[in-house]
């Protein structure tokens, strides 16, 4: 066996010396590196390893455990005759293994991948603090007549502590103390790797496995983060096995390298063919009317709210300013609407067709499970930091249906996921901050049931202007019987009666593929043009602001911004390297439609954007000021009566219905307080 030992060892400084890849690269360019800069890993691709000698490379997967040492001090040594100071920096070399091609799903590993070199791919979704395990350590012999220092054992102790039973020096029993000062630790963390969203089949609990990281791989991943794990499945022994110990384990793996996809869209694969064929789709002058007709095409009509899903879906272009600061591409979208239709089946469409998503309901969400949280493990008491939906869908589409039915604590988690993009977190001593880059859609119903188009977006549902400024288009479904319902009706007969009326115009697996490819691959730039076009609308938009003293604002930089997105998802649609003047003239035709559905003061009749932003348009916000001003001159001597707040109020033009909501109103938010019964006064 020694002689085949050293046979390997030699192979594997054949392969390093000889090797060059089709670039011309070879390994040790890598060994060069490790001396210059101190590392310790070298990382082998498994695929070179495999052409050079097959059976190592068939070795090097089912021994990993008695292969890899040998390669390693053998790697080690190659090293110290090039430069004999490294000895005194570094004690070890750890070969890492990548490009592996058998990737083993989390829910089908079995006993026989034991002690096998397996690779796995999933979400981190939880990490421990970083850690010291002892792995060799130093002991004194508790004797009168010894007292000698001893290092055991020889090679890396593992995960449990085994005491020495002899002493090796005077070969006596008795007892041994620690030497921590002398011993050798190294870094150590556990983590979770669980199931990519998407891969999980309907009605299952997602697969979870322990994953250990050592040495320098430790926090080189954070819990969000989509990686793909090469490492050896071993069984956790959590203590000493003894009579009487149970004899079910669990799975680990012990990681041996690394790889993780940040934002890139590895998850669809596209082929050759298939980028022919969105290549070719592209060049349809009506690509994206193509496109929104094949959203939810069982669903009839609403073409404005399937433009902005489609919109949400291809994005704008995310930018990293000099100074550190990242302004966000992806378009936030929310639907309210009437009961029946059809809100969730459009979400759930959109789940289906995004490269990644993660789909979740308000009722069913914790602002802990949207955002992150900070767990105890049972057995080991170790804090972990897990991941929520947010953080899943990071660089992907998160949906939330039924947001008004969430709990306010719980909804003002979002309000950094969506703006920053990032998810902070402090508790039980972890201060840690995630990434968050996902698109949010969601929809909710009216508050009273049913929209009522005479009362301001803020009366009409059941959120805080806070979540509502934050997205980017809102649409409002209402119920409305007409004409239309004759054509509503045959689409829904055709679409129960398995009719190919409904089939969609692309097919849903090349759409899916077609955006990810423009999400991954297209960043359009702005053009002049498309600038101006963006820039004139803005200011005409500012300057009917300031017409009169009682204009409303009725655009801000954040809807200008958002223009912006949405030009460069028209041109991302068409696959377009540059923002025409066309997208533009899109965008603004777009944010026309919103602003006048949902920015509208509807006392007024003009469009103000204090409606979404601040939840009270200006006409409102200035009948409450003079209110207020009557209550405060009234109550001078007493409490303002509200029969004399009411004759007051109509002498300079507000009606009775407005003053009294207005009074309520006020009540609510403590401007003022009812001294006596039916009269007020100014808090």
């Amino acid at each position: 066996m020694e002689a085949k030992q050293v046979d390997y060892g030699e192979l594997f400084i054949e392969f390093i010396t000889t090797f060059k890849d089709n670039r011309g690269k070879s390994y040790l360019n890598q060994i060069n590196e490790i001396i210059a800069y101190r590392k310790k890993s070298f990382y082998v691709n498994f695929a070179d390893l495999f052409s050079f000698n097959q059976e190592l490379a068939t070795l090097l997967i089912t021994s990993p455990k008695e292969i890899i040492p040998i390669l390693e001090r053998k790697i080690y040594d190659y090293i110290i005759e090039k430069d004999p100071q490294f000895q005194y920096e570094i004690s070890n070399i750890h070969l890492r293994v990548t490009n592996i091609p058998r990737v083993v799903e989390l829910r089908k590993i079995r006993s026989n991948d034991i002690g096998k070199l397996i690779a796995i791919e999933g979400i981190l979704v939880k990490s421990t603090p970083v850690k010291e395990r002892l792995s060799k350590a130093v002991y004194q012999h508790i004797s009168p007549d010894c007292m000698q220092e001893f290092s055991w054992p020889d090679d890396d102790m593992g995960e449990i502590i085994e005491l020495p039973s002899t002493c090796p020096v005077c070969g006596k029993a008795g007892q041994f103390r620690l030497i921590e000062d002398k011993s050798t630790f190294i870094d150590y963390q556990k983590a979770v790797v669980q199931e990519r969203p998407e891969e999980i089949p309907p009605g299952q609990l997602p697969r979870q496995l322990e994953v250990v990281f050592e040495d320098d791989l430790v926090d080189v991943a954070r819990p969000g983060d989509r990686v793909k794990i090469v490492g050896i499945l071993e069984i956790k022994k959590d203590s000493q096995i003894k009579r009487g110990s149970k004899s079910v384990f669990d799975f680990y793996l012990k990681v041996n390298s690394i790889e993780i996809s940040q934002k890139v869209l590895d998850e669809v694969k596209i082929s050759e063919e298939d980028e022919k064929k969105i290549k070719e789709l592209a060049k349809d002058p009506w690509i994206r009317e193509k496109i929104i007709s094949s959203i939810a095409p069982s669903i009839y009509g609403h073409w404005e709210i399937k433009e902005s899903i489609a919109l949400a879906l291809f994005g704008g272009v995310s930018k990293l300013l000099n100074d550190g600061t990242r302004i966000r591409g992806d378009i936030h979208v929310l639907i309210i609407g009437d009961p029946g239709t059809a809100k969730s089946q459009i979400l759930q469409f959109a789940s289906r067709v995004a490269p990644r998503a993660v789909y979740t309901t308000g009722k069913g969400s914790t602002a802990a499970g949207l955002t992150a949280t900070v767990t105890r493990d049972k057995n080991s008491g170790d804090f972990y930091l897990e991941a929520g939906a947010l953080v899943l869908a990071d660089g992907g589409v998160a949906v939330i249906d039924e947001i008004d039915k969430m709990r306010d604590d719980d909804r003002v988690a979002i309000h950094e996921a969506m703006e920053q993009q990032t998810v902070s977190i402090a508790k039980a001593g972890i201060v840690a901050k995630l990434n968050a880059r996902a698109t949010v859609i969601a929809a909710g119903n009216p508050k009273l049931g049913r929209y009522i188009k005479e009362r301001g977006i803020s009366e009409n549902i059941n959120l805080p202007p806070t979540i509502l400024s934050r997205f980017d288009l809102i649409f409002i479904l209402i119920d409305n019987p007409g004409e239309s319902d004759v054509y509503l009706a045959s689409h829904i007969l055709n679409v129960h009666g398995n009719r190919n009326n409904t089939q969609s115009v692309i097919d849903i697996d090349l759409l899916k593929k077609y955006i990810a490819y423009a999400r991954k691959n297209v960043s359009p730039k702005l053009s002049e043009e498309a600038k101006k076009l963006l820039q004139d609308f803005f200011v005409e938009m500012r300057r009917k602001s300031v017409e009169s003293v009682d204009s409303p604002i009725m655009i801000t930089p954040r809807q200008l911004e958002a223009l912006i997105r949405i030009s460069e998802a028209y041109a991302k649609m068409a696959l377009k390297s540059e923002v025409t003047k066309e997208d533009a003239e899109r965008a603004i035709n777009i944010m026309r439609i919103f602003l006048e559905n949902v920015g509208l003061d509807v006392e007024s009749g003009k469009i103000d954007i204090d409606t979404i932003m601040t939840g009270k348009p200006k006409s409102a916000r200035e009948k409450m000021a003079k209110i207020l001003e009557i209550i405060d001159t009234l109550s001078i001597n007493e409490c303002a009566k509200v029969k004399d707040i009411i004759k007051e109020g109509e002498s300079i033009g507000i009606d009775k219905q407005s003053i009294e909501k207005l009074i309520t109103d006020m009540r609510k938010q403590g401007l003022i307080y009812e001294s006596r019964p039916e009269c007020y006064r100014k808090v």
